[in-house]
């Protein structure tokens, strides 16, 4: 059951649509291995919807961190001008030239999915532009609304919820942010690379770790004592985030909800993986093994046929 499987069982039928949608549906299948096996467990007419959605996500953030060699900043800064002008004319119904926006417009108009969260959404885009820090997690929450929280409000119309939306929303949005401070903390070294840190200052002083601190240890590919009290108190806080995430599982339609909880399951247990390693996140990048993404997927993909067949 493939990409064709797919847009035939979502309706969606233009020759030149379904090329848009199925390199959204690449992106994804290249990029987010997690998101990725997650989706395939969701009813295969709301899957492009999904692909579409992190599709652009994916494609944005790499014209921001992983620009051409010798790209300067104000290049960069254009080359989002440019998305935005065609997201804006492809979601008026006009023209645009990238498959991705193409395939996020078709999506945003099916599923009425506000415009207003794909703008915060190139805000925060914008902002790596030029924040290399961020004082506080106050500070770092206005960057992962649009980074992350806006997301699972993306999604949540796809996926349908058995309750108003607007009592499941607050869920969906920390989820997004829950996986997105799990990304920050799986990262910390490639991101310094980039000259960044998403781990709030006030943590990390709390424990007598700087920015210093953090690029010795990223030089040495090893740990200290000091950046490990600040990981494991960063890594509470994420779970936290997936507690107050969790309850909206049970809010969503029946067939997309093994699809959300295979994602939360394989994601969070990210964290198990560097809580392991003793928060090593220097020497190694933190996965969950794909023996272990199966038998969390399998028994939801049985779940969701269930699902199916009794909603049938």
């Amino acid at each position: 059951m493939g990409t064709a499987f797919e847009l035939d069982a979502a309706g969606i039928t233009g020759a030149a649509l379904r090329r848009d949608y199925a390199a959204s549906r690449a992106l994804h299948a290249r990029h987010g291995r997690t998101y990725y096996l997650a989706t395939r467990v969701l009813p295969p007419e709301r899957r492009p919807a999904v692909h579409a959605l992190y599709g652009f996500a994916r494609w944005v953030d790499d014209i921001v961190d992983d620009p051409a060699p010798g790209q300067t900043a104000e290049r960069t800064a254009a080359l989002l001008d440019g998305v935005e002008r065609e997201l804006d004319a492809a979601m008026a119904g006009g023209h645009a030239r990238a498959p991705q926006v193409r395939s996020l417009a078709d999506t945003a108009r099916r599923y009425a999915i506000p415009q207003e969260y794909f703008t915060a959404f190139m805000a925060s885009m914008r902002a790596d532009l030029t924040v290399t820090d961020y004082a506080d997690y106050a500070a770092l929450s206005g960057y992962t609304y649009g980074s992350a929280a806006v997301i699972g409000l993306q999604v949540l119309p796809v996926l349908g919820t058995v309750v108003p939306r607007s009592e499941a929303e607050p869920h969906a949005a920390a989820l997004g942010t829950a996986f997105q401070l799990t990304n920050f903390l799986r990262d910390v070294a490639e991101d310094l690379d980039r000259d960044r840190i998403y781990l709030p200052a006030d943590v990390l002083a709390r424990h007598g770790v700087d920015r210093e601190l953090l690029r010795h240890c990223r030089r040495r590919r090893s740990q200290d004592g000091h950046v490990r009290e600040a990981l494991a108190e960063l890594v509470d806080l994420n779970r936290a985030v997936y507690r107050e995430a969790e309850p909206g599982c049970a809010m969503l339609s029946p067939v997309a909800r093994p699809c959300v909880e295979t994602a939360l399951h394989l994601y969070r247990g990210i964290l198990d993986r560097i809580e392991e390693a003793d928060y090593d996140v220097w020497s190694r990048r933190h996965r969950v093994p794909r023996a272990q993404r199966a038998r969390v997927a399998v028994p939801a993909l049985g779940r969701a046929l269930m699902a199916r067949a009794l909603g049938a």
